[in-house]
C-alpha cells in the first residue's frame, strides 16, 4: 500500500499504453483479485437467487451479468482514468435479499434492482455522494482500510491450523520472493500453493465441464412491497458498505479518484444489466487492495493494469459461469485464504503507518481500526461504514 508520495494524480493522468505498462505481476494481482472475491461469497449470491425461486438457467444467468457488468466497469473506468478501479457484486446486499426478498415474482425483484441502480447513478452523476465522502480525513480512511483488511491478514495464518504444510510453504516463498524478486512474489507463492495442493491431491477438478452461461432476460415490474423491502434498503446497504470503503480504500491507496463519474457509470452499467440478474455492482475495497498495492507493480501509475486484467477475467467468469464456478471451486479454501492474506501484507502495514503517522489524527484513526475490524454489523450495514462513523465522532469530539 502506498501513501499519497508515491502516487500519481489521477485527475490529470499522463496517456499510457497498456501493452508497455502491462507487467506479469499485474496480470497475476488481477487473478488473484477475482479468484478472491468471487470464491469468497458466490455461495451467498447463489442462495440470493435461490430465495427469490430463480431456476436453474436465471442462477446461470446472474453469473452471466455480474461478471459482465464487473468485467465490464473494471476494464472501462480503469483504462479511461488510469487508476484501479475494481469493482465487486454487493456480498451484503445478497446477503439482504436472503431474508428480505422471500415471497416477492422476479420480475418485482428485478424491478428493485433496476431503481436500486438508477438511484446510485443519480447519486454518482450529481455529486451528492463525492462530496459527503470527500469529508472523510485520510487517517480515518486508512484505518478503516487497515481494519476491513486486519482478518484476511490473520486468516493467512490461521490455515496452518488444518493446512500446516501448505501454509507454510506459501509463506516460505512468499517471504523468499518478497527478498529476492518482490515483483513476482505473489505469483509465485500461487503457483507454489497450487503445486503443493495438487501434490497432496487437495485439488478437486473432477467437476470441470466447459459451459458457456446464456443471459435469460426478465421484464422488471415494481410494487410497493419490492421498493420498501429491496429497491431502497438494498442501494442503502450498497452505498455505505461497499461505495464508501471502496472510495476509501482507493484514496488510503494514494489515489484521487474522479468519484462522481465512477459511481454514476457503475450505477448505469447495473441499471442496464439488472434485467438479467446484476442485482447491484459497487466499487470493491478488500479485492481492490490487492490491485493497489506493491505487488501489483512497484509504479503506482502502472498498477491499474490489474484491474483491467481483473476485469478480462471477471468477463471469462460471466461467460463461462457455471466453467469458471467449478474451477474455482477446485482450490482448496485453505489455498485462497492464504493467498489473499499474503497479498495484502503490504497493504495492511501501509494502512496502518499511514493511519497512526498523524498525532493529532491518532485516537480517532484507531477507534475507526478497531470498530471496523470488529465485525460490527448493525441495521444490515457492515463495520467499514460504522468504523468510519466512530472515527468522525471521535475525531470531532477531541476537536471540539
Amino acid at each position: 500500500m502506498d501513501t499519497n508520495a508515491d502516487a500519481t494524480p489521477s485527475s490529470a493522468p499522463p496517456r499510457r499504453s497498456l501493452m508497455r505498462d502491462a507487467s506479469l505481476s499485474a496480470i497475476a494481482a488481477g487473478f488473484v483479485t477475482v479468484l478472491v472475491g468471487f470464491t469468497s461469497s458466490v455461495v451467498i449470491v447463489f442462495q440470493a437467487a435461490q430465495s427469490l425461486g430463480a431456476t436453474p438457467a436465471q442462477t446461470s444467468s446472474w453469473m452471466w451479468a455480474l461478471g459482465l457488468g464487473m468485467g465490464l466497469t473494471c476494464i472501462g473506468l480503469s483504462l479511461r482514468h488510469r487508476i484501479p478501479v475494481v469493482t465487486a457484486w454487493s456480498t451484503p446486499g445478497a446477503a439482504m435479499l436472503i431474508g428480505s426478498a422471500a415471497g416477492l415474482p422476479m420480475s418485482d425483484a428485478v424491478g428493485a434492482f433496476l431503481l436500486s441502480a438508477l438511484l446510485m447513478a443519480v447519486a454518482g452523476f450529481s455529486g451528492v455522494f463525492e462530496r459527503m465522502i470527500s469529508r472523510i480525513p485520510m487517517a480515518l480512511a486508512s484505518g478503516m482500510l487497515a481494519g476491513v483488511l486486519l482478518r484476511f491478514g490473520l486468516e493467512a495464518f490461521a490455515v496452518m491450523k488444518t493446512s500446516l504444510g501448505l501454509g507454510l510453504t506459501m509463506f516460505a516463498v512468499y517471504v523468499a520472493a518478497r527478498r529476492f524478486s518482490p515483483r513476482y512474489a505473489v505469483i509465485l507463492t500461487l503457483l507454489a500453493g497450487i503445486a503443493f495442493a495438487a501434490t497432496a491431491g487437495l485439488m478437486h477438478t473432477e467437476r470441470l465441464v466447459l459451459e458457456l452461461a446464456r443471459p435469460v432476460f426478465v421484464a422488471p415490474t415494481l410494487s410497493f412491497a419490492a421498493i420498501a423491502g429491496i429497491a431502497l434498503p438494498l442501494f442503502i446497504v450498497t452505498m455505505a458498505s461497499q461505495n464508501v470503503p471502496g472510495v476509501a480504500a482507493m484514496r488510503a491507496s494514494g489515489y484521487t479518484p474522479p468519484v462522481s463519474p465512477i459511481i454514476g457509470w457503475t450505477g448505469v452499467v447495473n441499471a442496464v444489466l439488472a434485467p438479467f440478474g446484476a442485482f447491484a455492482l459497487n466499487l470493491a475495497a478488500i479485492t481492490a487492495a490487492i490491485c493497489m498495492g506493491r505487488e501489483a507493480h512497484e509504479d503506482p501509475s502502472r498498477r491499474y493494469v490489474a484491474s483491467v486484467a481483473a476485469g478480462v477475467f471477471y468477463v471469462l467468469v460471466g461467460l463461462f459461469g457455471a466453467t469458471v464456478a467449478a474451477l474455482f471451486a477446485a482450490f482448496p479454501k485453505a489455498l485462497i485464504v492464504a493467498i489473499a492474506g499474503l497479498a495484502l501484507l503490504g497493504t495492511i502495514g501501509g494502512s496502518l503507518a499511514a493511519a497512526l503517522r498523524e498525532e493529532t489524527d491518532r485516537e480517532a484513526a484507531l477507534v475507526t481500526f478497531l470498530v471496523t475490524a470488529s465485525g460490527l454489523t448493525l441495521y444490515g450495514i457492515g463495520s467499514a461504514f460504522w468504523g468510519l462513523v466512530a472515527g468522525v465522532v471521535t475525531l470531532l469530539a477531541w476537536r471540539r
